[in-house]
């Protein structure tokens, strides 16, 4: 477990930083109205945010290629 927190380091910062920025997102701009589907509630905006902040961060991580 401990190994593939360390791997994946990249991975868990955006998807902890895309929750966070989701959450403050739907706080401070929201949809009042709750027609909106993402960002009418908290928790779909959060996942969202979680969602893309983990797409988002795991482009940047390098694949190890071993030469022969």
């Amino acid at each position: 477990m401990k190994n593939w927190v360390l791997n994946n380091k990249l991975l868990i910062a955006g998807v902890l930083l895309g929750a966070i920025g989701g959450y403050i997102y739907w706080q401070q701009i929201g949809c009042e109205s709750g027609t909106c589907k993402i960002t009418s509630t908290w928790h779909n905006s959060t996942a969202y945010g979680a969602l893309m902040g983990g797409l988002l961060f795991s482009m940047f991580k390098k694949e190890k290629t071993t030469d022969k």
